[in-house]
């Protein structure tokens, strides 16, 4: 059990740390973000704390088995959100009313903490590479990674 929680630490690292980069990305680098941007920030919170949860909680291998379950479909989720980023609302003038901007705005998520999920740009204009590669592709690898980690931890609870 405790190679499994080690993995749900992981997790938790992996997508804390996705977030830290992206706000160095924005306040450093000026790199301002869309609506899919800080829907992805917000996906990869829920799984952080969600797995730092589970990994600190006095384990029991129903309740972890079903997180790690959770993780990979919120993992599923963030996969899908940088994939609908990078192929559609790049390609579109504006984000608004796309479902990352309404649940962003209507959560009140946006007006509650504008350093964190404020919407600065359009998903067009939030187009940005790092080493060449565009960080919506980025997002999607880490996404995949933490949802295999998410399924192994899963696999081996079933065991």
């Amino acid at each position: 059990m405790q190679r499994e929680l080690n993995l749900l630490r992981l997790i938790s690292v992996l997508s804390l740390s996705s977030v830290a980069i992206a706000l160095v990305s924005q306040y450093v680098f000026d790199m301002q973000p869309c609506a899919w941007c800080v829907f992805q920030r917000l996906l990869y919170l829920i799984i952080g704390f969600f797995a730092l949860g589970l990994s600190i909680a006095q384990p029991a291998r129903v309740r972890t088995a079903l997180g790690s379950a959770s993780i990979a479909a919120i993992a599923i989720t963030g996969v899908t959100a940088a994939w609908y980023q990078e192929k559609v609302a790049a390609n579109t003038f504006s984000c608004a009313q796309t479902l990352a901007d309404q649940i962003m705005t209507k959560s009140g998520l946006d007006s509650a903490a504008p350093w964190l999920f404020g919407i600065y740009a359009s998903c067009m204009d939030a187009r940005i590479k790092l080493l060449g590669i565009e960080y919506a592709w980025w997002s999607l690898a880490m996404f995949t990674l933490i949802g295999m980690i998410a399924l192994v931890v899963l696999k081996r609870l079933l065991r």
